[in-house]
């Protein structure tokens, strides 16, 4: 049986002062995110905001013909629901699971009652969110200018910038639907891959086996957005692992 995961795999949660997580840590909830599920739907009200620990979600923009395509991945680096201390209620995009794992989820009110304190939460927040307009930005660009199969190594690096192992669990279809192209495309950015050595791919199953290989053959897109992401969170190598201290409770979701 795996160990549960611990705030403090979130590295927003690692960073903040004892002080903080003392306040926040009692209303957190350990929530399964299986894949494929929606965390938030397009332009409806968010009540909770989540920290993942082991999981990876797309945020996706759904059009009227039902085509989507994903504008950010968001993981153990950072948080969803920026809107609700942006001034929002809602966003126009949806959040889809595309790794599967756990996430710790705290409701609205507390988020709010602590980013008012114009303390350390509001400030990792607005340098988060500086952080993933980058992504956003440079996700559109990539989009318009460059191919497919450098499209597929950006999301890969970014993906698995997020997880502490090489592999991921999805279908080319679903990876299709990630990129917003087709299906065909990704079939064979995939098998160029594959020849060359850089990953391998059976049944779903994505191991990553060359990752300097695979970082030569994406676009410069990786590369922007990963430097500005660890300018903007100069905090993600100072994350803090609390062995011997008294645990704070935590709240468990139900799993059904």
């Amino acid at each position: 049986m795996s160990a549960k995961p611990q705030p403090q795999q979130n590295h927003l949660l690692a960073a903040l002062s004892p002080e903080v997580q003392s306040r926040l840590f009692p209303y957190l909830e350990l929530a399964p995110l299986p894949l494929r599920a929606l965390l938030y739907e397009s332009r409806r009200p968010m009540s909770h905001v989540y920290f993942p620990t082991d999981s990876i979600v797309s945020l996706q923009y759904l059009m009227e013909n039902g085509a989507s395509t994903a504008i950010s991945v968001v993981g153990n680096e950072g948080l969803l629901g920026i809107t609700l201390f942006m001034g929002g209620e809602s966003t126009p995009s949806r959040s889809l699971v595309q790794s599967a794992g756990y996430a710790y989820r705290l409701p609205r009110r507390r988020v709010k009652e602590e980013f008012n304190r114009h303390g350390q939460l509001l400030m990792l927040m607005l340098r988060y969110t500086q952080a993933l307009i980058t992504q956003v930005s440079q996700t559109a660009v990539c989009n318009r200018h460059h191919s497919i199969d450098q499209q597929l190594c950006r999301w890969l690096l970014l993906s698995m910038d997020r997880l502490s192992h090489n592999h991921l669990t999805m279908t080319q279809e679903f990876i299709a639907n990630m990129l917003g192209v087709r299906r065909e495309g990704v079939t064979q950015a995939a098998l160029k891959l594959q020849q060359l050595g850089v990953i391998s791919y059976s049944r779903g199953l994505i191991k990553v086996l060359d990752r300097s290989q695979l970082e030569t053959l994406s676009c410069e897109c990786y590369k922007v957005v990963k430097q500005e992401t660890d300018l903007l969170l100069h905090y993600l190598p100072q994350r803090r692992v609390i062995a011997n201290a008294d645990p704070i409770p935590i709240a468990t979701l139900p799993t059904q």
